[in-house]
């Protein structure tokens, strides 16, 4: 506990591949590694102790294969939802609310892909097929008088843009309505290659 390394986020990796562990190697052993380990030495029959000894790590590593760098380094927190048939062809911003993933699409090939949250039961976002109406890159809403950086809007007031507050607080908030995406640097990108008319599919 309290390890850290790449030696930890190999290990993760690999419980990924078994469905033992359910999020992004962080390289960080904490209480979700821990966790996913006991369940990992119960299916072996080894002692529960929630650190891994070498009976384990060699147990693990004969049921799992070399992690590749993308199992490693994953684009999001969260596997990238299967894209949409409507996102399969030009230039799309493919949006899952299974997933809680966005992916810019090109003809097929997820270039960048990123986290997102959505609007409240109270002001949920729209699903469907949309196109970029305009850009704001330091826009201020004007009804709730909050910072919307990158906002790209496809639907009325409802935008892709980013949040400082979904960075802070996860998942444990929510938008009026709009596509939050917590990484600055992937938005930014996104906002840089996407132009008036691009379009964007949001589905369930």
């Amino acid at each position: 506990m309290g390890a850290h390394g790449g030696q930890v986020r190999e290990l993760q990796a690999r419980l990924t591949q078994l469905g033992l562990f359910d999020r992004a190697p962080t390289g960080y052993y904490a209480s979700v590694t821990a966790a996913a380990v006991r369940t990992f030495q119960k299916q072996q029959r080894l002692p529960r102790t929630g650190t891994v000894q070498p009976a384990a790590w060699r147990a693990l590593r004969a049921r799992t294969r070399e992690p590749s760098r993308t199992e490693l380094y994953p684009p999001t927190t969260r596997p990238v939802g299967v894209p949409d048939a409507r996102c399969l062809r030009g230039r799309v911003i493919c949006i899952s609310k299974r997933s809680n993933t966005l992916a810019w699409v090109v003809d097929g090939r997820v270039v960048s892909a990123m986290d997102v949250r959505f609007g409240s039961q109270y002001t949920p976002t729209r699903e469907g097929t949309f196109a970029i109406a305009f850009k704001s890159r330091r826009h201020v809403s004007t009804l709730y008088h909050t910072a919307m950086p990158y906002a790209m809007f496809f639907s009325g007031g409802q935008a892709v843009h980013y949040s400082a507050d979904f960075a802070a607080r996860g998942y444990g908030g929510a938008s009026h309505g709009c596509v939050n995406v917590r990484d600055k640097d992937k938005i930014a990108a996104l906002f840089a290659a996407v132009h008036k008319g691009t379009k964007v599919v949001v589905y369930r």
